[in-house]
């Protein structure tokens, strides 16, 4: 993006705003769906990032590169916010007496996904992160920012994003292995049967 639209959001130019929103509108709802997991909460945190970065147009740099990382921090941000609102409303829903329970569809509509049993496994063993990690990781992996930017996005240092980003890996190899169901003994053995077979046949 030129600087000239950087000034021109500065400025508070709304078709300027426009062009950013249609730029990176995709790129920030899918960083807040992977931080959030919910296709609902995801559509809320892009409109509020948007809403956010207008209102902190002015701290837009005169110079600079792509505005991506300024508005993916924005998302982090919004992110971290709605999970806390989420909490404090479940908190409260928990403290209400019991009603009829209600059928929750949200497994029926995850099924329906070709690879369902597999994004269930990515999103539990990414629900194992600390929030963190989470964001770093959702940054540098997910988004695919460089470690300089999603320091500048995250307002932290590059080794800070360096060793979050690590032990994000470490945790996610050791919980999806963990994840993995062990092969049946006779399953095993059934497998070997064929090979010994035919060196046997091989022998005769």
């Amino acid at each position: 993006m030129d600087m000239s639209i950087r000034d021109r959001i500065r400025g508070g130019d709304a078709e300027a705003f426009e062009q950013l929103f249609d730029e990176f509108a995709r790129s920030v709802y899918g960083h807040a769906f992977r931080l959030t997991g919910n296709q609902s909460a995801a559509e809320d945190v892009l409109s509020l990032t948007f809403l956010e970065a207008w209102r902190l147009r002015h701290r837009i740099d005169a110079g600079g590169g792509s505005l991506r990382p300024w508005l993916l921090g924005i998302a982090t941000n919004v992110a971290r916010n709605t999970r806390r609102a989420a909490r404090r409303h479940d908190d409260a829903l928990a403290r209400l007496p019991r009603a009829e329970q209600v059928p929750d569809f949200a497994d029926e509509v995850v099924g329906r996904a070709d690879d369902a049993e597999r994004l269930a496994a990515v999103q539990r063993a990414f629900g194992t992160l600390r929030r963190q990690e989470q964001e770093v990781f959702a940054l540098v992996v997910g988004s695919g920012l460089g470690y300089a930017e999603a320091a500048r996005a995250l307002d932290i240092s590059v080794g800070t994003v360096r060793s979050r980003l690590s032990r994000a890996r470490r945790k996610l190899e050791a919980s999806v292995a963990d994840r993995e169901p062990p092969r049946p003994a006779e399953q095993v053995r059934g497998d070997r049967v064929p090979a010994v077979r035919s060196a046997r046949e091989e022998n005769r």
